[in-house]
């Protein structure tokens, strides 16, 4: 089940995300310290939760670890969209109050990724 992420969590894995390469919890750390004050401990703490809910790989480096996002936001986003129309009741319902609620730069970037990946049964 794919789980929508709390305030920090989220923070932290937008940090991990433009990364685009592992980082430690001291990275992030220094990173967030950059905007806000918060303790090494609570970094440590959401990194370890994150792992623990399956959105970080972590490998031991020394005494630390070092961690990575298993997908990309973008994958991490389709899979919370899918789970939400999943649940939705009436999946077509759904998809056209999504359409209807569009914006013109949300409508192109939809018709750009159709034409990338056509529905089943159009190719």
């Amino acid at each position: 089940m794919v789980r929508g992420l709390g305030e920090l969590e989220s923070t932290i894995m937008d940090r991990m995300w433009s990364y685009r390469r592992p980082a430690s919890v001291r990275d992030v750390l220094e990173d967030l310290r950059r905007e806000r004050e918060i303790a090494y401990t609570t970094v440590m703490t959401v990194m370890d939760k994150l792992h623990t809910k399956g959105l970080l790989t972590r490998e031991a480096v020394g005494k630390a670890y070092i961690y990575r996002p298993v997908s990309s936001k973008e994958a991490y986003t389709a899979d919370l969209m899918r789970e939400s129309l999943a649940r939705s009741g009436n999946q077509a319902a759904t998809l056209v109050h999504f359409l209807e609620r569009l914006t013109p730069e949300e409508a192109d970037a939809l018709e750009a990724a159709l034409k990338v990946y056509p529905p089943r049964g159009r190719a």
